[in-house]
């Protein structure tokens, strides 16, 4: 390749959620996959957007890259940090170094990609809130370059934080995206564009992903996708659309912690009444993440207490060992010693209390970080409290006039949830696809692990 030949240019819509029975329901990404290609694709297990998108971008499994999970145990700070953002985290040879090896200029843009921050990219948006020093949490979002962010927001409006997650998430954060995407592609006509679309993840994981609130959510996403496409096409933008995973119906929540605890091998400390996990005095805890757990071990003697305590609880279909963990490429001092998988319709809570009194206070907020797990429930507001939208009310009052509030209306009663991901997928009709607009592209089954050279051909880089 010289640079008397330009590269292709790429748009990489990462459609959450995406399977082929919701792109029934979606009319305009079906018409790209029928002009153009479409096939299954293989995910990594586990099946979660952290680690997909890290093995999208660098072409290896989490065994080599290192993100085994949305979060972990960091064993050298004794804490368990989900939703980090530095890209330093992940290791591998990604996307844009070997596009820029092949071509120098080489241009990359990503829009709401995970491990954005830190990332050897041209431009960068990713959600971030302004964190005041009174405890005040505000919607924002970085960029790079940091102009971009101005412009973003007077074109735009503030990132809307609170429909990204949340009880309140729903399209308008895809939207949000999708035109700040159309923006910077108009603008800065970079080479490679990756945009993050996250909407089905919402209602699929609320109702289940045969639900017709679902079913509703694809038809609005493929709305908001529209304009892009067209977009696309006008630049000459060769287009590939992707999923991390499937959602698939759940209605068993699987209180691991709890069982850990009641087997005498997780440890909490109390203050003020409120219980708190002590991960570096427990001799065994998980960190749930959807369909997966990870099983942190305090020593080779209470590894078999560990299986014991999970072998026959209901909801756990497999524990891998090393053994097992190796066979998934998921073999990394990252991981637990023990990896617990959930049944098809079964998931995995946080939960490590075992009276709700003791719960801590971050339990019933929207609270990414503070949260030793993954919490879908976060997605509900509390149906037994008749006063919580009179106190989301008041709360959002007191965030108007710059007081503190607490917006405590998450439920502590994980039963709603009706869909879930993580295991490796039955089937490809619940599985997540690949389509690109150009004819022949991919065809038969593309691997997670193949999407970075597959993106490098497409540009005319390989």
């Amino acid at each position: 390749m010289t640079d008397a030949t330009h590269p292709t240019p790429l748009l990489v819509l990462d459609v959450v959620g995406l399977t082929p029975q919701l792109l029934d329901h979606m009319p305009h990404l079906k018409a790209l996959g029928r002009s153009g290609s479409q096939a299954p694709l293989s995910t990594v297990l586990p099946a979660v957007t952290c680690a997909a998108q890290s093995t999208f971008l660098t072409g290896a499994l989490p065994a080599e890259h290192g993100i085994v999970a949305n979060g972990w145990y960091f064993r050298e700070l004794g804490d368990v940090l989900l939703w980090r953002q530095h890209n330093g985290l992940v290791s591998g040879d990604k996307i844009w170094d070997a596009a820029r090896r092949a071509h120098p200029g080489y241009t990359v843009a990503n829009i709401c990609w995970w491990y954005a921050m830190g990332a050897d990219t041209d431009i960068t948006v990713t959600p971030r809130p302004v964190y005041y020093a009174d405890g005040r949490k505000e919607p924002d979002c970085y960029t790079r370059p940091p102009a971009l962010h101005d412009e973003l927001t007077e074109r735009l409006g503030t990132f809307p934080l609170f429909h990204f997650w949340g009880p309140g998430a729903d399209v308008v954060s895809s939207q949000w995206i999708a035109d700040a995407t159309r923006h910077i592609m108009r603008t800065r006509h970079p080479d490679l564009t990756l945009c993050y679309l996250p909407h089905l993840d919402y209602d699929l994981q609320r109702y289940g992903p045969d639900d017709p609130r679902s079913y509703r959510a694809a038809a609005d996403l493929d709305a908001v996708i529209a304009p892009l496409l067209d977009d696309a096409k006008q630049e000459g933008r060769t287009v590939v659309a992707l999923s991390e995973y499937g959602i698939t119906r759940v209605s068993r929540p699987v209180d691991i912690n709890r069982a850990l605890r009641r087997a005498g091998l997780l440890e909490v400390h109390t203050q003020d009444g409120m219980e708190y996990l002590d991960p570096m005095a427990s001799r065994a805890f998980a960190v749930a993440d959807h369909q997966l757990a990870h099983v942190y071990v305090r020593g080779p003697e209470d590894l078999e207490a560990a299986r014991e305590a999970l072998r026959d609880l209901p909801g756990v279909d497999q524990l891998l060992d090393d053994e097992g963990k190796k066979a998934h490429g998921l073999d990394h001092p990252r991981s637990g010693e023990l990896v617990a998988v959930a049944e098809p319709d079964a998931w995995f809570t946080y939960y490590y209390w075992l009276d709700d009194a003791h719960a801590p206070d971050f339990a019933q907020l929207v609270e990414i970080h503070r949260k030793p797990g993954y919490d879908p429930v976060e997605l509900f507001m509390d149906p037994l409290d008749p006063y919580v939208r009179l106190k989301a009310a008041k709360a959002i009052a007191r965030k108007k006039l710059g007081m503190r509030y607490r917006l405590a209306v998450v439920p502590l009663d994980p039963s709603p949830i009706r869909g879930s991901h993580g295991r490796l997928p039955a089937s490809d009709d619940e599985g997540p696809l690949i389509i690109c607009s150009t004819p022949r592209a991919v065809g038969g089954r593309v691997a997670a692990t193949d999407v970075k050279s597959l993106l490098l051909q497409l540009a005319g880089l390989h």
